[in-house]
């Protein structure tokens, strides 16, 4: 008892059809789809940002310090 079995999801999805539409279930379905994507690739993008900041600044080569023969 309590337990949800193949026949009960069946008429859930059916009821969902009925309700919304099969157009209007797929454009549900891909605006979760775009934002799990967004949401990924926002950690990606942070993730890199971050190591960015941890390695240290690479000085270019017109600022080295060069020693002139005295």
């Amino acid at each position: 008892m309590g337990r949800i079995g193949p026949l009960e999801i069946a008429l859930l999805i059916g009821l969902a059809l009925l309700l919304f539409g099969a157009g209007r279930i797929a454009d549900i379905g891909k605006g979760i789809g775009e934002g799990i994507r967004n949401f990924k690739k926002g950690i990606r993008d942070d993730e890199d940002d971050e190591a960015a900041k941890q390695l240290p600044a690479k000085p270019d080569a017109k600022e080295e310090d060069t020693q002139k023969p005295v």
